[in-house]
């Protein structure tokens, strides 16, 4: 069976060496439920991978990105095309409004080194999904 892959746009939002992740809803049905992942969503019909980032961070943290966010790059599988973007996050957390997923947080390096980070909300650690954690991986090392 051929079918085209999802096209979603996705955040590396960072801060002082740490990075914005988000703790999706631990509810079954979705993509990795109860992991850390990145904020971002899907790219809707008409919008630019650029224009769906801004639209996603905005819907899910009130947070507008600054006019100088940039293209980090695409990562695909067979089932999703994941166009990664990153900015600097310049406001404190406290200032965000988590509008979906359960928890979110500033993660550390040694977090994605080591694929997991506590969750105060959830009272566990909880592990980053596979796919981010690479992303992020790679992002460190540029």
């Amino acid at each position: 069976m051929n079918h085209q892959p999802v096209h979603v746009a996705i955040a590396i939002l960072h801060q002082d060496d740490k990075f914005l992740m988000q703790l999706r809803d631990n509810i079954p049905g979705i993509l990795y439920p109860g992991y850390w992942g990145l904020f971002g969503g899907h790219i809707e019909a008409g919008e630019t991978p650029q224009q769906a980032v801004k639209r996603e961070i905005l819907e899910e943290i009130t947070y507008e990105l600054p006019p100088t966010f940039s293209e980090f790059g695409i990562y695909a599988d067979e089932n999703v095309l994941r166009h990664v973007f990153h900015a600097p996050l310049s406001v404190e957390l406290e200032q965000l409004v988590l509008n979906e997923g359960w928890d979110m947080g500033l993660v550390t390096s040694e977090d994605i080194q080591r694929g997991d980070c506590y969750s105060a909300i959830a009272q566990s650690t909880r592990p980053l999904g596979p796919v981010h954690q690479r992303i992020l991986l790679d992002f460190m090392a540029n």
